[in-house]
C-alpha cells in the first residue's frame, strides 16, 4: 500500500459534462478529474451527498449525461513524493500485459492486486498504469475483477473504445470463462440462478448474499473439469456480471471456492491452505470478444499461476490421500 498524504487543496469546482464523458460512471469520472485524490474518499464524498449532479445526490454509479453539472466540494491532493513512490511501485505491473492493440490492453491480474483504490487500498491497477504508461492516454477498466481473483482484466485504451465493450457487456455478447476449486463432489446440471442483494458495509466492505426478494438476477454456468476426492475442478462462466457473482453462487449449493475468506468453508480452506494454497482459487482464464470491426472473436487466454497450478499437481498425485469433508 502506498502512503497517501494530503497536502493541496483544490476549491468547490463546477464541472460541466462534454459529449466525450458521456456514460461513464460518476466515480470513474471524478478519479480522472481529481488525480491524486484516493478513489476511498472520492466515495465517501459522493455518498455524503458532497458531491452534487445537478444540485442533486446521486450514486458512485451514476451514469453521466451530456449538460449535467457536477459540484465538487473543495478535496486534498496527493503530494508530489507521494506521486513518485507511487510510480515506482507502479511499474511492477507491466509484467502482467498479456494483449495490447490501439483499442484494448489485457492484463493477467495477479492476486492481491485490486483493480483500483478504494475501501482502505489507496492503489489499485488502473492507477498503476496511469501512472507509466506513456503519456497522453486516457485508458479506463472495462470491468472488475475482485482483489484476490487472478486472471484476465480489460482495460480500455480510449473512449470510443469503453463504449463499445461496455455495449457488448450490457448485450452479453463478450464471454468469460472462469477456472475454480470448489467444495466437495460437485455434479452440476444446470446454470445456477439465484438473485444477489449487495450490501456496503460503513468500512466500505462488500457484501454479497441471496435474497430472491430484493436481489438483482444472476446467473452462472458451472462445468466440471475435474474431480477429486474432497474437491471438484470446475469452470464458470457468469452470464451476468454481479459482484461476487462465481463466489456467492458456489456457496449458495454448498460447494464455495476454495481459498475464500468472505464466503468459504473454514475447515475446506484449512485443508487447502495445509497444502500450500495461500489465496482464493479462482482465475479468470479465457475471454471471448466480437469487438466491432474485428472478422473474427478476439479470444485471450491467461495462463494459470504456478501456484495454483501445483496445487492441482497435488491433488492428482496424492488424490487417494485426501478424506472427504
Amino acid at each position: 500500500m502506498v502512503k497517501n498524504s494530503l497536502q493541496t487543496t483544490l476549491p468547490v469546482q463546477k464541472l460541466n459534462i462534454m459529449p466525450d464523458s458521456v456514460g461513464q460512471r460518476l466515480d470513474n469520472y471524478l478519479v480522472k478529474k481529481l488525480k491524486g485524490v484516493p478513489r476511498t474518499h472520492i466515495y465517501r464524498i459522493v455518498r455524503a451527498g458532497e458531491v452534487r449532479v445537478n444540485k442533486g445526490r446521486v450514486k458512485p454509479s451514476y451514469r453521466l449525461l451530456e449538460g449535467d453539472i457536477v459540484r465538487v466540494p473543495p478535496v486534498k491532493i496527493a503530494s508530489e513524493t507521494d506521486k513518485k513512490i507511487s510510480t515506482n511501485k507502479a511499474a511492477t505491473i507491466l509484467q502482467y500485459i498479456i494483449y495490447e492493440d490501439e483499442n484494448l490492453l489485457v492484463l493477467n491480474k495477479p492476486s492481491g492486486w485490486a483493480v483500483h483504490g478504494g475501501s482502505g487500498i489507496n492503489y489499485g491497477v488502473i492507477e498503476a498504469l496511469r501512472a507509466v504508461l506513456p503519456k497522453p492516454q486516457n485508458i479506463e477498466l472495462v470491468h472488475r475483477l475482485d482483489k484476490d481473483t487472478s486472471g484476465c482484466l480489460m482495460i480500455a485504451k480510449k473512449r470510443s473504445s469503453l463504449k463499445a465493450l461496455h455495449e457488448l457487456l450490457q448485450q452479453g455478447k463478450i464471454t468469460k470463462e472462469y477456472v475454480a476449486l470448489t467444495k466437495g463432489d460437485w455434479r452440476p446440471t444446470k446454470p445456477i440462478e439465484a438473485k444477489l442483494f449487495k450490501n456496503i458495509l460503513q468500512s466500505g466492505e462488500r457484501i454479497v448474499k441471496v435474497n430472491e426478494a430484493i436481489g438483482q438476477s444472476a446467473k452462472t454456468e458451472f462445468v466440471v473439469q475435474k474431480r477429486f476426492t474432497f474437491c471438484t475442478l470446475v469452470q464458470a462462466k457468469p452470464i451476468t456480471g454481479r459482484t461476487h457473482q462465481i463466489r456467492v453462487h458456489a456457496q449458495s449449493v454448498a460447494h464455495p471456492i476454495a481459498g475464500d475468506s468472505k464466503y468459504g468453508d473454514k475447515a475446506f480452506n484449512e485443508m487447502l491452505k495445509s497444502m500450500g494454497l495461500k489465496r482464493l482459487f479462482l482465475h479468470a482464464a479465457r475471454l471471448c470478444i466480437p469487438f466491432p470491426g474485428l472478422t473474427k472473436p478476439l479470444i485471450i487466454e491467461a495462463p494459470m499461476g504456478n501456484d495454483l497450478s501445483q496445487i492441482l499437481q497435488l491433488l492428482t498425485k496424492g488424490d487417494d490421500k485426501c478424506p472427504s469433508l
